[in-house]
């Protein structure tokens, strides 16, 4: 059987810096940071009191009111990025064949607040006053669930959840669907919403999370010798993925084609990257060879870049140890968490649409906050601001907890 085309048709983004494709690829461009002090709980006796919040977000904008009471923040980001990839792609659901097309959207947590709060519930009011909508509100799968009952999707439906990695899967996987012939469109990617008094406590506890309570914006500081830790974000990024002749046969205006994936484990140990990158720069290695690419036919690689003491350094080997002496020469590289946070498992969606962009706009976000570079991360970052360059084919690596990476390639149609 031949191998199909993959192409991408619609985008969606909720993200710390803004809600819309168009005002968050303009704050990432102009290297605006959407960090700040944290608003959604009290976190003044936190060590950790900033976070990438989405600001202002009506879920009613995207669903009725009853819709959105009986669903976690996280559902309601993925089913906000969700309207806006289907409205960006111009498909019209009346004339596909349902069971053709799917949804396939992950998270790394899932309703944690919801957690939270019907907790509180049960031990204030006891067992009777938890909401019958407890269940479905707080499940991972419920975020492609829900998409999969709004547009009538009847094709695959499931939830990868492999941590900061679980975006990448998720488009990945719907990539490997559309190319066997399983399904001809997906709508795929990440969404997150764990900016709780459990969440940013837990992270406090692992001692995974900037202190630089002071100066949010400064936070988030990839390959920057005074980065302390990651920031934590939240919002959605999803991917309208479609069969190449069908997407022709419509006329849909094509961002960019998918071309490649790959995923590997480090088997190494559950927070910290393996020696040198090993395993991400094997998921690397295998996105290049499914899409056939040559390693200095790759522009731009959009970082995991989480502003960790440990793996920025193991990110720059990786990428060293793939692309060789073209990492030093003509390969450009950036971190956009430097400006979002770390979606967790919204991350891969979100800088996935962000890779896309940067190819058909011409357009590389910078890393903001390098103002000391650290030599071990001694790559082109393009340092504090956007670069007008035309790539043919990035790549966006997303890397996870438990040793798990997944790497997309997409290259211009």
């Amino acid at each position: 059987m031949s191998r199909r085309r993959v192409v991408v048709t619609g985008l969606g983004l909720v993200s710390p810096v803004g809600i819309g494709v168009e005002e968050s690829w303009s704050a990432l461009v102009a290297g605006k940071s959407g960090i700040g002090p944290i608003t959604l709980f009290d976190a003044s006796t936190y060590p950790t009191r900033i976070a990438g919040e989405v600001k202002a977000f009506d879920p009613t904008r995207f669903m009725d009111r009853k819709e959105a009471r009986r669903n976690d923040r996280f559902i309601q980001f993925a089913l906000a990025a969700a309207d806006m990839a289907m409205k960006d792609s111009g498909l019209d659901m009346s004339k596909e064949d349902p069971v053709r097309v799917g949804a396939i959207v992950g998270a790394g947590i899932g309703g944690l607040g919801t957690i939270e709060d019907e907790h509180k519930t049960l031990l204030e009011k006891g067992v009777r006053k938890i909401g019958p909508f407890f269940i479905p509100s707080l499940i991972i799968n419920l975020a492609p669930g829900q998409i999969s009952m709004k547009y009538g999707m009847q094709g695959p439906n499931f939830s990868p959840v492999s941590a900061c990695a679980t975006g990448n899967h998720s488009i990945g996987d719907a990539m490997l669907y559309i190319e066997r012939g399983l399904a001809d469109v997906i709508i795929a990617g990440g969404c997150e919403a764990t900016i709780t008094p459990l969440g940013i406590g837990g992270f406090c506890a692992a001692r995974a999370l900037s202190e630089r309570n002071d100066a949010p914006e400064k936070a988030s500081r990839p390959f920057d010798k005074g980065r302390d830790g990651f920031v934590a974000g939240e919002g959605a990024g999803l991917v309208v993925l479609e069969e190449y002749e069908h997407a022709r046969k419509r006329g849909a205006r094509i961002y960019a084609e998918l071309a490649g994936y790959g995923a590997s484990a480090d088997a190494y140990h559950i927070t910290a990257p393996a020696e040198g990158g090993e395993g991400g720069a094997r998921a690397v290695r295998m996105a290049l060879q499914d899409a056939g690419v040559a390693p200095e036919q790759v522009g731009y690689v959009n970082t995991h870049g989480t502003s960790t003491p440990v793996g920025d350094v193991a990110e720059c080997q990786g990428i060293k140890r793939v692309f060789g002496e073209h990492a030093k020469h003509g390969l450009m590289v950036s971190s956009t968490k430097s400006m979002t946070g770390h979606l967790l498992g919204g991350a891969g969606g979100l800088e996935a649409v962000v890779t896309v962009l940067a190819i058909s706009r011409g357009v590389l976000p910078p890393t903001i906050n390098v103002e000391d570079q650290d030599p071990q991360c001694d790559l082109d970052v393009v340092p504090n601001t956007a670069r007008e360059v035309r790539v043919d084919v990035a790549v966006s690596n997303s890397f996870g907890f438990g040793g798990t990476n997944a790497v997309v390639l997409f290259k211009r149609v």
